[in-house]
C-alpha cells in the first residue's frame, strides 16, 4: 500500500481552510496532519467544527501557524489558506525546508510586479516566489502543474470567467476589447469576518455591486487573457454581491471577430475541455444553475450568440469555496503528485 502523502493546512479556521479540511477528510492518498490558528491553538478539529465530530482526525488539535511546528509536523505539502498578504511569511521557508506550497490567496499569482503593486497598493516581498510559481487553473495549466513545487491557485471569481473564454482567445475568435463581465458571489467569498457589511440582516434580501471599476481579481484575470490571446487584453469587470452563502454565477458578453460563425464557439469549448472532469458544457436550453454546483467542484457553462446585437453570451456557475478555492487547490495537488485528478473530490 502506498504511504499517503502527509499535508498540512495553514489557516484551516476559514471557510476555504474548513473547506480543505472537508475534503482532505475523504482524500484516499493523503494523511492530514497539521492544522494551523493562531486562534485556535490547542483546540481539536471536532471541538471547533462539530460537522466533523466522529470523523477522521476530528481530535487532531489545531498548532500554532508557525514554519517550525509546521515542518515539526512531518508535513510534506502545505496549504496556505490564508488573507491575502500573509502567505509570503510561509512559502519562502516552507520550500526551502523541502516542502511543496499550495498557496490558495493571491500573493503569488501576478507575474508582472508593477501590476501586483498597481492592484494591491504595495511592493511584492517574494518577487522571485511570485516567479516561478505556476498558476493553479487546472483545466489550463495541467502539463505545468505535474511536478510544481509552489501553486498559486486561481482565484474563484478568475475561474468562472477565465475557463469561458481561454479557450476562445487561443482560437482567435473574439474582438480583444469587446469583453464585459458580471459576476455575483455568496457572501462566504468575503471570508469569515465579523464586519457589518457582512451580517446576515445586510446582505440578506439584497444584491449591491462592490470592488467598481478595479477589483483585485482583475489583476490575474487580465494577466491570464492576455496570455490566451497573446496580446493585451483589457475587461469591465462588476462583481456583486448575492444572498446566498456559496456559489457564484458569472456573465460574460463579448463580440465574435469578423466572419466567425457561432459554430465555432462551441467547437472551441468542447475541444478545450473534452475530459475534464469538472468542466461541464451545458447542452440545449440548460443554463448554468449555483444550485447544481454547490458543495461540488464543477463548474457549468452555456453560451449563447445574439444575433441582434451580434454579440456572444458566455455564462458559469461554480462553488467559490470549492472550484473556486479548495476543491481547485486539491485538484491541483492531484495533477502535481501524479493521481486520479479526482481523487478526493467525487
Amino acid at each position: 500500500m502506498q504511504t499517503p502523502l502527509k499535508v498540512a493546512v495553514v489557516g484551516a479556521s476559514g471557510y476555504s481552510g474548513e473547506e480543505l479540511v472537508r475534503l482532505l477528510i475523504a482524500h484516499p492518498k493523503t494523511e492530514l496532519v497539521a492544522l494551523t490558528s493562531r486562534q485556535l491553538a490547542g483546540q481539536t478539529l471536532g471541538s471547533v467544527f462539530p460537522r466533523f465530530g466522529g470523523m477522521r482526525y476530528a481530535e487532531l488539535p489545531f498548532i500554532q501557524s508557525d514554519v517550525a511546528s509546521i515542518v515539526a509536523s512531518g508535513a510534506q505539502v502545505v496549504f496556505l489558506a490564508l488573507p491575502h498578504g500573509l502567505a509570503h511569511e510561509f512559502a519562502g521557508p516552507l520550500l526551502r525546508a523541502g516542502l511543496k506550497v499550495l498557496d490558495l490567496s493571491a500573493d503569488f499569482r501576478i507575474k508582472d510586479l508593477s501590476v501586483y503593486e498597481d492592484f494591491y497598493g504595495e511592493a511584492h516581498h517574494e518577487p522571485a516566489l511570485a516567479a516561478r510559481s505556476v498558476y493553479g487553473l487546472a483545466e489550463v495549466y495541467r502539463e505545468a502543474l505535474k511536478g510544481a513545487d509552489l501553486v498559486a491557485c486561481a482565484g474563484c471569481y478568475p475561474t468562472s470567467i477565465l475557463l469561458p473564454l481561454i479557450p476562445l482567445l487561443r482560437a482567435n475568435l473574439l474582438e480583444l476589447d469587446s469583453i464585459h463581465a458580471c459576476s455575483l458571489s455568496g457572501v462566504s467569498g468575503a471570508g469569515r469576518n465579523a464586519k457589518t457589511e457582512y451580517l446576515y440582516a445586510e446582505c440578506n434580501e439584497s444584491i449591491r455591486a462592490y470592488g467598481v471599476p478595479k477589483h483585485r481579481h482583475l489583476a490575474e484575470i487580465e494577466q491570464e487573457l492576455s496570455s490566451a490571446a497573446g496580446a493585451p487584453v483589457l475587461i469591465s469587470f462588476t462583481p456583486h454581491l448575492a444572498p446566498v452563502t456559496r456559489g457564484i454565477h458569472s456573465t460574460i458578453y463579448a463580440k465574435p471577430r469578423a466572419g466567425i460563425a457561432p459554430s465555432l464557439i462551441g467547437e472551441a469549448l468542447a475541444r478545450a475541455y473534452e475530459g475534464s472532469r469538472f468542466v461541464r458544457l451545458l447542452k440545449g436550453g440548460a443554463m448554468p444553475d449555483t444550485k447544481y454546483v454547490t458543495h461540488s467542484n464543477f463548474i457549468d457553462i452555456a453560451w449563447r450568440h445574439d444575433p441582434r446585437t451580434g454579440r456572444l453570451v458566455l455564462l458559469s456557475a461554480e462553488d467559490n469555496l470549492v472550484k473556486g478555492a479548495a476543491g481547485q487547490a486539491v485538484q491541483c495537488l492531484n495533477i502535481l503528485s501524479g493521481w486520479d485528478e479526482a481523487s478526493g473530490l467525487l
